[in-house]
């Protein structure tokens, strides 16, 4: 697979995510803390599930090099 279909398949990779990310807003688990006029949004399981699939996205792109 040449370095051109990577970057195509990795295009529509984001594209996905940002269509699935655009209807589900935030993940259960994700903490919101309202009080008064002041709001804390704090993403933790966005933030693991971003994490994880840059992992295997670097790992993936690492077996290529």
């Amino acid at each position: 697979m040449g370095i051109s279909k990577l970057f195509i398949v990795l295009g529509l990779a984001f594209i996905a995510i940002g269509v699935l990310w655009s209807f589900v807003g935030k993940l259960p688990g994700d903490l919101v803390f309202k009080r008064g006029n002041t709001t804390f949004f704090f993403p933790i399981v966005t933030s693991i599930v971003v994490s994880i699939v840059l992992s295997l996205l670097f790992f993936i792109i690492g077996k290529f090099r």
